[in-house]
């Protein structure tokens, strides 16, 4: 049986702000791909109900924008079986979802600055591609 792993690589250059709102826009986007990613809502000691989380870690990894582009390029050119999501400048920083696909289509892939990048499959291929990444703290 095959396991899987995501990761989640943020170029740890960025600002607080934008390190938090490119790992939010990352997870969000896993969450509506990945089938079963989120588990089911869950009872306290008190029976309240708290809504279902991820079941599966989403270490957030740091690098920089160069490796980030060319980890994405690797992983798009030659991992199909994975899911990757990204995150550029062309995202962050537009106001609307019509604005975002309205500025992409205007940039060619090499043009893009990646401020992040997430990649969800084979547990060996991830660790492969981003297993000496250190942890962004």
């Amino acid at each position: 049986m095959m396991e899987n792993k995501c990761v989640i690589i943020i170029d740890s250059e960025l600002p607080t702000g934008l390190i938090a709102n490119t790992a939010a826009v990352l997870a969000l986007t896993l969450g509506n791909k990945i089938k079963d990613i989120i588990g089911p809502n869950v009872v306290d000691g008190d029976g309240k109900i708290h809504e279902g989380i991820t079941t599966i870690p989403f270490p957030i990894l740091k690098s920089n924008p160069v490796y980030i582009k060319e980890l994405r390029n690797v992983i798009g050119a030659t991992y199909p079986d994975l899911v990757l999501v990204d995150f550029s400048n062309a995202a962050q920083t537009t106001k609307n979802y019509d604005d975002y696909t309205k500025k992409i289509a205007q940039h060619t892939t090499d043009e893009l600055e990646y401020l992040g990048i997430a990649a969800y499959g084979d547990k060996k291929k991830i660790n492969k591609l981003a297993g000496s990444l250190p942890l962004l703290r």
